[in-house]
């Protein structure tokens, strides 16, 4: 009996890792060796011009930490990803709040509302971009109808960042608003009514019942808007390129430049670990706070 139950075991658990092992070797081709390949780069110093390279060790980590450009592109994408993600997320939870239930003209609205996520990253910067034109772009016309001074959107270095991240909210907020208004619709409608019943007001049902039911969502939400927005580049590139002096300049820009247009492989690479690790560190603790929200 027990060489049966041996067997049937064992038999399970080969199906299940043979069925298993093609995606694994997928993911390990096109995930951990890349990794690999990047941390090994990041150790050489590359010579194009007589293709050679050299063993340098830690050295080119040791130098860019050093460096200003790179410390202040780093800054630069914490503050974007902090601004860009809360606001996405706060944004998110505000909309599936006021398109919770039914009324009418509800799906023509939501349709308008996720709009902005199925456009090209590309041609949403062309746009924006048009519209923050110091002379001729809408927001400045506004600006002027008002009375005020126009408004450097794109070339002041005080609000540059800002501008950028008002188009990131603008394009994602409805990812966030289509998780979170998922999570709102599977909890029972009898809280609701049990709240309410018992003398509960809205916002008291609202702080007390539903955002701690969706607390898993709204932290799955804040980590996936924070590991996308702190790979900006596209918009960086298409918008400012890292100007105005190094204002919008993000980790991903500093990549492109040392890699593609000095062709630093190994500073490249070396930048690229310093965001594995940062980006791995923000992910594991994201989900260490959705199990401790599992267990509780």
């Amino acid at each position: 009996m027990q060489r049966t139950r041996f067997r049937t075991n064992v038999r399970r658990a080969s199906f299940f890792y043979a069925a298993l092992a093609p995606a694994f070797i997928i993911v390990a081709f096109l995930t951990i060796y890349p990794i690999i390949n990047v941390v090994y780069d990041s150790l050489f110093r590359y010579d194009f011009i007589r293709d050679t390279r050299e063993f340098i060790g830690l050295t080119n980590f040791v130098r860019i930490a050093g460096e200003t450009l790179f410390r202040r592109s780093f800054a630069n994408t914490v503050a974007f990803t902090a601004m860009a993600s809360i606001s996405q997320v706060a944004l998110g939870v505000v909309l599936a709040l006021l398109f919770y239930g039914e009324f009418r003209g509800k799906r023509m609205a939501m349709t308008i509302i996720i709009f902005p996520m199925m456009i090209s990253t590309m041609v949403i910067s062309a746009i924006w971009q048009m519209m923050y034109h110091f002379e001729i772009g809408v927001l400045n016309h506004l600006v002027r109808s008002a009375g005020l001074h126009p408004v450097g959107w794109l070339i002041d270095p005080s609000i540059a960042l800002l501008s950028i991240v008002l188009v990131d909210t603008w394009q994602w907020t409805p990812f966030a608003f289509l998780i979170i208004q998922a999570g709102l619709n599977s909890i029972p409608r009898e809280y609701f009514e049990s709240a309410s019943i018992d003398g509960a007001s809205y916002t008291q049902i609202v702080r007390r019942i539903t955002l701690p039911i969706l607390r898993s969502q709204i932290i799955l939400v804040l980590m996936l808007r924070t590991i996308d927005t702190f790979r900006l580049f596209d918009k960086v590139y298409a918008m400012t390129g890292g100007g105005p002096a190094n204002a919008t300049r993000t980790v991903s820009y500093f990549i492109y430049d040392e890699g593609f247009r000095y062709f630093n492989f190994g500073r490249a690479s070396a930048a690229s670990v310093y965001v594995l690790v940062f980006v791995s560190i923000l992910a594991v603790f994201y989900i260490r706070s959705m199990f401790k929200e599992g267990e509780a």
